[in-house]
């Protein structure tokens, strides 16, 4: 650890963290004898990057995000500087050169002989940057090279050399597991075609193509995850759901695997689930000052419900975990039940779904309240019994958040009353109902900016409510003289322009007026209407708010709100 127990309580207590969480963590720390910066992240009180940055503050160190850079390829002349070995040793990796300087970046800038060591061998001066250990953990990867070519490379000797096959096949699907948790995708898709397989990652919500095999291989590959995670492999012709660890030199990664039967073969769908870098607080969610404000004055409600809504992998719980992260306190009893449970927090007692052992939400949610619990989370209202149980949970002195699948908050409302729940009872238990979509982030790297171009111009002309409330918004008379922001494309973003998700938000909080509304089984267009009059920002309206920040593209809101 680069800054002592003690240092690091100054620089976090109580801005970043209370005395209570702070102690907690320092004594599981010493008890584990692992870094207590490291857990402080893993167990998600602080954000990687926040932490770097102020203890790169404390040592006078510049900081550097090493995910801003990380696609960008470290040419094998720079790995040369300092071995392989050496490199995870010192936990250091020469990023940059020019005519006089190295670029270092490390996680231990106090290693000061060392790097008097290196500027003997290159005859240059070093520049050195800090970055976190997770940060450099990614970086150390490029000494294993191009991943996608290694890929190639193995699947053509697969199709030459059968007499290895099966030690191949488990190297291929290491590969995979580790070469997406490289680009940081969130899942892995092996899907058979008709004479192909393709491997397809998730990166920011979007679909890349990585690779593809021959249909002979399948059988071997779909077998060897199902023995990673524990399935069947004699069972071809039924679905198979399993789970199992990936560990890499900083955190370990849970990975949920879904195997489906479909008519060219086994598909499989592997999501990695990394607690680093995945968890936020309240604050880090995007949320506007007034919109954050609503969340944390209902979150402190001894009673009543939270609801994130909106399509699946818009971000529902990420933002459920946000809140129970800033409620989770000694003195609350928080208790949750989840399919699947996606990261353990510790002091929250969490449940996993098990329909073969006869927990379901509407049954593990009936033991759970006699479980004396303050606060209970269930991770999705699907049916009429869950519904009225949560209800009930909500008006009996229980705070009660959970997700469901409305288009926005308004929604809501309606949708619970066809699950058959009572229209006073909904109004009398609701709090709040936060709906919200994520969107791609421009890449800062190669942001710029630029004007509605003609053909832009054009688009409006059969937008007419679009185009006045981007000119509302931004304060002009005329849409040509709006500054929107794009970007180029770059190494960094992989020519995408984008780089990164940020979320738009639409938080309905519950007024007088509007519970007479849902007693009166308004329709979601009414509830929509006075809510915005009294104040709700519209998801569309924050979207736009965000575009104009530079934080997202106009197209980016349009294709998540379907304007």
């Amino acid at each position: 650890m680069l800054l002592t127990e003690k240092k690091l309580e100054e620089l976090l207590v109580p801005k970043h963290i209370s005395k209570d969480d702070f102690d907690m963590v320092a004594v599981e720390a010493k008890k584990k004898n692992v870094p207590l910066d490291l857990l402080l992240t893993e167990k998600g009180f602080i954000q990687d990057s926040t932490l770097g940055r102020i203890i790169a503050d404390e040592t006078g160190c510049e900081f550097l995000d090493i995910k801003r850079t990380q696609i960008v390829e470290i040419d094998s002349e720079l790995l040369d500087y300092i071995p392989e070995a050496v490199a995870y040793a010192q936990k250091t990796v020469v990023l940059e050169q020019d005519k006089d300087t190295l670029k270092v970046i490390t996680s231990n800038p106090d290693n000061y002989t060392f790097f008097k060591l290196l500027e003997k061998k290159s005859g240059k001066k070093v520049k050195v940057f800090y970055v976190t250990p997770f940060n450099i953990d990614q970086a150390l990867k490029r000494y294993k090279g191009d991943l996608r070519r290694e890929v190639k490379n193995l699947l053509e000797e697969l199709e030459k050399n059968p007499v290895k096959k099966e030690q191949n096949i488990v190297e291929l699907v290491s590969l995979l597991m580790e070469y997406a948790y490289t680009n940081l995708a969130s899942d892995i898709h092996i899907e058979p075609l008709s004479e192909i397989v393709v491997v397809r990652f998730r990166i920011d919500g979007i679909m890349h193509k990585v690779a593809e095999y021959s249909k002979e291989l399948h059988n071997q590959v779909v077998s060897r995850i199902k023995i990673m995670a524990k399935l069947r492999t004699d069972e071809k012709a039924a679905a198979q759901d399993g789970r199992f660890e990936m560990e890499t030199a900083v955190q370990k990664i849970d990975v949920r695997v879904s195997i489906l039967p479909i008519t060219e073969g086994e598909n499989v769908v592997m999501r990695l689930l990394m607690q680093r870098g995945r968890w936020f607080t309240i604050s880090d969610l995007g949320l506007s000052e007034s919109d954050l404000k609503k969340i944390r004055n209902n979150a402190v409600k001894p009673y009543g419900m939270i609801l994130v809504v909106g399509p699946t992998g818009s971000g529902k719980t990420t933002t459920l975990y946000a809140i129970l992260q800033y409620l989770n306190k000694p003195e609350v009893n928080i208790m949750t039940i989840e399919d699947p449970v996606e990261y353990n927090i510790e002091g929250i007692h969490q449940t996993q779904l098990n329909p073969a052992k006869d927990i379901t939400f509407p049954k593990g949610l009936r033991t759970i309240v006699r479980q004396d619990p303050d606060v209970i989370m269930i991770g999705e209202i699907r049916d009429e019994e869950t519904v009225d149980i949560a209800i009930n949970s909500a008006m009996t002195g229980h705070l009660v958040l959970s997700t469901m699948h409305t288009n926005d908050s308004a929604t809501t409302f309606p949708r619970l009353l066809e699950m058959g729940a009572e229209p006073f009872l909904v109004a009398s238990s609701v709090n709040v109902a936060i709906a919200q979509r994520l969107v791609r982030s421009i890449c800062q790297d190669c942001k710029e900016e630029y004007y509605l171009s003609e053909t832009e111009l054009k688009y409006f002309d059969s937008e007419p409510e679009l185009a006045e409330l981007l000119k509302n918004i931004a304060k002009v008379d005329d849409l040509s003289k709006v500054k929107l922001y794009r970007g180029r494309g770059c190494k960094i973003c992989n020519d995408t322009g984008y780089y990164g998700r940020n979320a738009i938000f639409e938080v309905l909080e519950l007024t007088e007026e509007l519970r007479n509304l849902i007693i009166g089984k308004s329709s979601s267009d009414m509830i929509k209407k006075k809510a915005t009059e009294q104040g709700m920002t519209p998801m569309i309206h924050d979207g736009i708010i965000k575009v104009l920040e530079g934080k997202t593209t106009l197209s980016e809101v349009i294709k998540v709100t379907k304007i």
